[in-house]
């Protein structure tokens, strides 16, 4: 016997014309609270206080983040903002691959002084001539820098 197996599982129902249920209630909520504004405020305040509460309305109602619901991304930022936070370093104890890893390194540690060593020593002349040439403005390797 087969069975049917339900698609998009993740759609919710429209109750109300286009809109779920969610949707209908978060506009219905917004529009109530916009009459409410112009029946005791006055007219610029009304308009200014609405503005503001139809957009959170409709983006509770309509707007996705990364295929959430805007409440979430709204309830994530209310948690982070009003939680504690409490950073606790813990040392790990080193494993055996890191201590390989430690091994090379310090092989490549070697390797890199050891060429380090075959390198010619800045002296201290070479030094105040290198500083003097910089500061008259003359490449160190290829005399005078032509001004043009």
């Amino acid at each position: 016997m087969e069975y049917q197996v339900p698609q998009f599982i993740e759609v919710e129902d429209k109750i109300i014309g286009p809109l779920s249920l969610k949707q209908f209630i978060y506009i219905a909520g917004t529009g109530g609270l916009c009459v409410v504004y112009f029946f005791y405020l006055p007219l610029i305040v009304a308009v200014l206080l609405a503005i503001p509460t139809i957009a959170l309305g409709a983006a509770l109602a309509f707007y996705k983040v990364n295929g959430k619901p805007f409440i979430h991304v709204l309830e994530a930022g209310f948690n982070y903002y009003t939680g504690a936070r409490f950073f606790l370093w813990k040392h790990k104890d080193p494993s055996p691959t890191s201590v390989t890893n430690a091994a090379t390194a310090a092989r490549e540690a070697e390797a890199a002084a050891k060429e380090a060593a075959r390198a010619p020593k800045l002296t201290r002349g070479k030094l105040s001539e290198l500083a003097w040439s910089l500061d008259v403005r003359e490449n160190p390797t290829k005399g005078p820098a032509s001004r043009t």
